[in-house]
Order: C-alpha cells, then structure tokens, then sequence
C-alpha cells in the first residue's frame, strides 16, 4: 500500500486551473520528488495534500484512509508534517522553545519533549545553537531550523517546499546526506528546483506541467523523458 496516494486532484481559481485530475503515489520510505517549472501547480499540489485548500474533485488516501476533507491540523496529528517555502519560525524565541511548540503535536511529557527536540536539532547541525534566538541565525540555518520542526513532529510523511532555497553550496551538500539519513524513517515528499539534489536523492520523481502530471519514474526514466526534457530540463 502506498503512504499517500491521491486521485483525480482538480482545483481551480477562478477560470485558472491550478491542478488537473493529478494522480500521485508516494510509497512508504521513499524519497519522493516534485519538480516542474514556475507556475506547474506545484504549490496547489502540496496545499491540497496538506488540508491547507480542499479540492474541487478527486481524493486524497493516507494509508489507505480518506483524508481529503480532514483540516490541516488533523492532518499533522495524523502524522503529514509541511515545512514551508517561506521560514515559519518564530525568531524571538529559542531553538530550543521553536522545537518544543513543534513538538506537542506527538509528546506531552517533558523528557520525551527535550530528547525528541534535541534529536531533531543534532540532525540538522544545529543542537549547539539550542539556546540562540531563532531570528538571529542566518537564512540558511533557518531553513535547516524548519526541517528539524518538521522531523521533531516523527511525521510519516514530511513534505519539504523548497529546502534548499537560500543554502550555500557547502549546506547544500550537508542537506543531501540529511535526507539520505532521513530516508526509510521517514517518507519524504521534496518539492525542489535543485535539479542536483533532485537525481542525488530522489527514489521517483513526478513532473507537473500547466497543472497536469506528464511524467512519474526514477531520475534516469526522467532525464531520459523527452516531455520533460522540453517542458523542464531544457532538452
């Protein structure tokens, strides 16, 4: 059984439509990658996987359960965790205190709360800046401080928009053996324009175009795909 599966997904704005009748299969433990060029829907996508806009048609499972009209909050109890393209943090409080509000979502008792948030911070490279603000590290580290919110949650599903945006070459190397630690504990769902760190990490990759699903296969069936080649890798 796939993690998350979802089937026929159509949302509109207006006269624009945003996803058209999209199937996706995200299998258990897998690297699962995104990609397509600006305004491919990607963005709608994953704000309809995670509950934050409902869909027009179509159903979304997780573990073979209809989640499609389930809030966003259920669906993070549920164990699908989003870290955002923009940094959701809040800067005037901790490391430390961000990991906690995040982690409330699966522990309620202190020493479970501290190990949990102390392990989602050494995975990111960041538990020696347990004690620093938030807003006063740099862009890059936010970004990793994001990832360690989502991962401190122990969600099955953790769905990363754009985490490399804003890394130097050096943290995007760091980030690449991230995920392959991550990998089997957690299913990933990477949304990513680092086309690099997409055939580094990617198990299947899903190509949207104007909205559609044109291409799904591993990074070789992908490079080789001459639709995608036209519509994305520049082919």
């Amino acid at each position: 059984m796939a993690l998350l599966e979802a089937h026929g997904l159509n949302k509109a704005f207006g006269g624009l439509t945003a996803t058209d009748n999209v199937d996706l299969m995200v299998e258990p433990g897998t690297v699962h990658a995104l990609i397509g060029p600006n305004g491919a829907g990607k963005s709608t996508l994953v704000n309809l996987l995670s509950g934050r806009i409902p869909p027009d048609a179509g159903r979304i499972l997780l573990q073979g359960h209809d989640i499609s009209h389930e809030p966003a909050h259920r669906r993070v109890q549920l164990g699908i965790a989003y870290t955002f393209q923009i940094t959701s943090i809040f800067p005037n409080m901790t490391l430390e205190a961000n990991g906690e509000l995040a982690a409330m979502v699966r522990h309620n008792d202190p020493a479970s709360t501290e190990h949990a948030v102390a392990k989602a911070l050494d995975a990111v490279g960041l538990l020696d800046r347990r004690a620093q603000l938030a807003g006063d590290l740099a862009y890059g580290h936010q970004r990793l401080l994001e990832i360690a919110l989502g991962i401190v949650q122990q969600p099955s599903l953790l769905i990363l928009d754009e985490p490399t945006q804003g890394l130097g070459d050096a943290e995007v190397r760091w980030f690449i053996d991230l995920l392959g630690q991550l990998r089997g504990d957690t299913t990933l769902l990477l949304i990513e324009h680092n086309m690099d760190v997409v055939m580094a990490v990617a198990d299947t990759i899903t190509v949207l175009q104007f909205g559609r699903v044109i291409a799904t296969g591993n990074p070789d069936a992908i490079q080789r795909n001459a639709a995608v080649q036209a519509a994305y890798l520049g082919g």
